[in-house]
């Protein structure tokens, strides 16, 4: 499935906006920890396909964590290889976390709402001022983000990144892409 195909998919099955360009900020992330660990450009795409992908399903599911990402990953299984379907069913807890595609998935998954909590707070609205020192000072703050579950964004150490190179991997990834995820 090429990139263009899965994000009018992405947009056909998602209403929400916001969520839609939490599911483009997962796409940015992924991509960018692909280049990162080193990993061939069609990794870099694949690994892309996952974030885009991975909360297909969440406009029918979001009351029944039980069927997330079962319903995207039946449907997917035909248009994606099997590493992205597993990937998506993984970062739901469905399955444990395999390869690298599933730890980086689970991991980048609350870490784009974290990032964008970040950029809302700040009075121009805007990633451009983002800091990673913010963000590392934002993390030991419960209650911002609150839904940013840290320690599943703390098993990045499980691809070998840790907190802070996780943090400026992905915060300069979505800087980059600012315009395309409306901040």
């Amino acid at each position: 499935m090429k990139r263009d195909a899965a994000l009018a998919l992405v947009r056909e099955r998602i209403p929400n906006a916001n969520l839609v360009n939490h599911c483009v900020a997962a796409e940015v992330i992924m991509e960018a920890l692909a280049r990162h660990l080193g990993k061939s450009e069609e990794d870099v795409a694949r690994w892309g396909l996952a974030g885009l992908l991975h909360d297909l399903d969440y406009a029918e599911t979001a009351e029944d964590p039980e069927r997330h990402a079962r319903i995207a990953a039946e449907e997917l299984e035909d248009l994606v290889d099997e590493e992205i379907v597993h990937a998506v069913l993984a970062h739901a807890g469905h399955v444990p976390c395999e390869t690298e595609m599933d730890r980086a998935l689970y991991a980048a998954d609350p870490l784009t709402g974290f990032i964008v909590a970040a950029a809302l707070v700040r009075p121009d609205k805007s990633l451009a001022g983002v800091e990673v020192r913010s963000l590392k000072k934002r993390w030991k703050e419960k209650a911002f983000a609150r839904g940013a579950c840290r320690d599943q964004m703390g098993t990045c150490e499980a691809i070998g990144l840790d907190r802070e190179e996780f943090l400026g991997v992905a915060l300069a990834a979505m800087q980059e892409r600012a315009d395309e995820l409306g901040l």
